[in-house]
């Protein structure tokens, strides 16, 4: 059998698994509104959980500090939303990042829309948050970190977000399910005045 007949007798199957799943929770699968939904929703999951296609991990592009005439040796940061799912009831869970980085001044820069493209690809999978803040953490941190001396490793990456878990807000305790990550590397974990201006930060754009 050739991959393509295989790949379309998968989508077939879990095509049929998804008219199943409208059976099972009291649905009819076959009205107007529910006909093509089993179509939809595995067009869907190709989208939302890309972060399993590895040939979509996004190629990171980073610059040498002072390349354009200017060093930069202050803390560049970022914020911006980010969408995931709970690995456990497979429900999503949402919410806001907070990164921020210190360049080396003869280190590497990143471009800034790329930190948001890595929190894409590894939020669009299967779960749980401290693990999704590690992922993004460590693939920065390398990308940074590629081909330079060690003597020129940024001097610090910090990463806090902050979701919204709905397997807790509309299932099971039915509370707010709020939860706060925190990963925080070189500077901002050992030296207090770098941390405290970083979660300074963080806590003004809440």
């Amino acid at each position: 059998m050739d991959k393509e007949t295989r790949k379309n007798e998968l989508i077939k199957e879990n095509e049929n698994l998804i008219h199943d799943v409208l059976v099972t929770i009291g649905e009819n699968p076959d009205r107007e509104g529910l006909v093509d939904t089993p179509k939809r929703v595995v067009k869907m999951w190709k989208e939302i959980f890309r972060g399993y296609d590895k040939t979509q991990l996004p190629k990171v592009t980073t610059f040498k500090n002072g390349h354009d005439g200017l060093i930069y040796d202050e803390m560049i940061m970022d914020d911006g939303d980010f969408y995931s799912h709970c690995e456990h009831h497979m429900v999503p869970f949402f919410g806001k990042y907070y990164f921020s980085y210190l360049p080396h001044p003869k280190g590497k820069i990143i471009g800034l829309s790329k930190v948001a493209r890595v929190v894409d690809y590894f939020s669009a999978k299967l779960q749980i948050q401290e693990r999704l803040t590690h992922e993004i953490v460590d693939f920065i941190w390398k990308e940074l970190c590629n081909d330079s001396d060690c003597d020129t490793f940024p001097l610090g990456i910090a990463l806090v977000m902050e979701g919204e878990h709905l397997c807790k807000t509309m299932r099971g305790a039915k509370k707010k399910g709020q939860m706060r990550t925190t990963k925080l590397i070189g500077c901002y974990k050992n030296d207090e005045k770098a941390r405290a201006e970083f979660l300074g930060w963080v806590n003004n754009k809440r």
